[in-house]
């Protein structure tokens, strides 16, 4: 299991309200207690932090608020001392506009090779309109102009100017940047925005439905995402991971719908992983979740890769929150209000069962921080939100803040044990009851679940690893049952009743309890040791 550290919301080493290297090795202890397998840390590369770190001022060093060079070594240590390996976040698409090369650009004349290195280009309508049509993810257009009349493009926010992949010193920069890296210990990257490295040559108008924010990422040809030109970055990366030993390793965040797709990506000679944002965004029905895992495995067994499995991360509510509504899908472009009214108990309940799912199914599986607490999206008031999305929307998306406050360790206190000087990002009332040490101990907590639930998984030969899920006659349509070999079964009910066990076997874990015996609790899941020896 892979667990996400949002690094500036984890834990608070030195009293600034920030989250820190400090912090995190202060809690190495916790996460080798929980049975995670690797750390996956969010940017902690020089930034203005105008985006959380994803946007990169100098990929080789650490932000002085989050520590040093030297502690982020030490860290690396000690992880690999406590059995988990360490991956970090790279940011490949974009810098930070404090970066010394986009300095440079802005210094230097039309046509000029620093001016190279990203996309630069005259406007239309005698420069007065941007070069294209293109949108900014996080809202507004995608191009802002310069002093001197040209314009600069931006994916994301015009802090994050988009690296120009055609450039041969982009790329020899890029695999430098890893050495470093690697050199220092580091197990692996996950790669950020891995899809959209690539612009189509002149850059393309794109077309946008009525009232759409994003074009339809899955149209052939489409000029920023998904390009085949970005295989042959991948394919260069991998030859570089291999050269270390033990190989270093790759996960793209690939966001997807098409499983073939995102499949060609974990090629032999590419990537080792994605994150697979299909799973992620289906809706919690027992027809929704089946198609996403049938359709997960077919695409990666194709090609020889594992299959990854993530409910949640830091770009997305929590998953508490999305299963508390009527409707469950993860719907782009739709925040706030607009999504509904949440039942956090429900919600609550559904996540239990998706963790016991998702943690029963063969390959990967990544956990974002908070979500082994039970933790659903926290309000932010306002004025205190600070995600690029809210301010760039004036406020019209409520974007991500709400999944990013930091962690409650101890009920009470000024910031719930995060830290001793408050937090970055308000804690709302009430945060302590879901605190770790509150719920350490207690068998009925969603940290013991999880913590059960891992050290099963670590144990039982059936589970982690590659074997086929076998599926299984259920007996509603709303409950999905399969085994794994050897003797392994798992049963979901995503039902608001009772459903009865339909497999012979000793339930070893239950989501919620409080049900008849040889019934899945509603809203549910069981696993079961199918193994004769075991029932003997």
């Amino acid at each position: 299991m892979i667990y996400q550290v949002y690094l500036q919301s984890f834990a608070d080493g030195n009293a600034d309200g920030v989250g820190d290297v400090a912090g995190l090795r202060s809690r190495i202890g916790y996460l080798s207690g929980l049975g995670i397998d690797a750390v996956w840390i969010t940017p902690w590369f020089r930034s203005p932090l105008r985006d959380a770190g994803y946007d990169v001022a100098d990929y080789r060093a650490i932000h002085p608020r989050y520590g040093s060079v030297d502690e982020g070594r030490e860290l690396i240590d000690e992880c690999h001392a406590a059995g988990i390996r360490v991956i970090l976040d790279i940011v490949p698409n974009h810098t930070s506009s404090d970066h010394p090369w986009f300095a440079a650009a802005l210094n230097s004349p039309p046509g000029s090779a620093e001016r190279a290195r990203y996309h630069v280009r005259a406007g239309r309508d005698d420069g007065t309109s941007p070069p294209n049509d293109w949108l900014s993810v996080f809202g507004g257009p995608a191009w802002t102009r310069v002093d001197d009349g040209e314009w600069y493009l931006h994916l994301f926010d015009s802090s994050q100017p988009d690296l120009n992949w055609d450039s041969a010193e982009v790329r020899s920069e890029f695999e430098d940047i890893l050495r470093f890296w690697f050199d220092l210990g580091v197990d692996g990257f996950r790669i950020d925005v891995a899809t959209a490295l690539v612009k189509a040559p002149g850059l393309p108008d794109l077309g946008y439905p009525d009232g759409a924010f994003l074009a339809d990422l899955t149209r052939a040809d489409h000029p920023h995402r998904d390009r085949d030109e970005v295989h042959e970055i991948y394919r260069d990366w991998r030859k570089l991971a291999d050269s270390y030993d033990p190989p270093r390793m790759f996960a793209a965040e690939a966001w997807l719908d098409d499983p073939d797709r995102l499949s060609r990506y974990v090629r032999p000679d590419e990537l080792h992983t994605t994150l697979n944002l299909y799973y992620l965004k289906s809706a919690w029905t027992a027809d929704g979740m089946r198609r996403a895992i049938d359709a997960s495995i077919a695409a990666t067994s194709g090609v020889g890769a594992p299959t990854t499995w993530a409910l949640s991360n830091h770009d997305v509510e929590r998953v508490v929150t999305r299963y508390g509504r009527d409707d469950t899908r993860r719907r782009p472009g739709v925040s706030g209000p607009e999504l509904g009214p949440v039942d956090e108990r429900l919600g609550r309940r559904r996540a239990r069962a998706a963790a016991l799912l998702t943690l029963a199914l063969p390959g990967s599986v990544y956990v974002y921080q908070g979500d082994e607490l039970g933790l659903a999206d926290a309000h932010v008031p306002e004025q205190a939100r600070q995600d690029p999305i809210w301010i760039r929307s004036r406020g019209r998306r409520w974007g991500r803040d709400g999944a990013r406050v930091p962690l409650p360790w101890t009920p009470d206190g000024g910031s719930f044990g995060f830290g001793d000087d408050g937090a970055w990002l308000p804690q709302p009332p009430g945060w302590g009851a879901h605190a770790v040490s509150s719920q350490a101990g207690d068998d009925s907590s969603f940290l013991e679940l999880y913590r059960s639930a891992l050290s099963l998984r670590r144990a039982h030969p059936a589970l982690g690893g590659t074997g086929e899920v076998r599926w299984c006659e259920a007996p509603r349509d709303d409950v999905l049952v399969f085994t794994r070999d050897p003797g392994f079964g798992c049963v979901v009910n995503f039902g608001p009743a009772p459903a009865p066990i339909p497999l012979d076997g000793r339930v070893v874990l239950v989501s919620d309890h409080g049900t008849g015996e040889g019934e899945v609790p509603a809203h549910g899941a069981v696993w079961l040791d199918l193994r004769p020896e075991d029932r003997a």
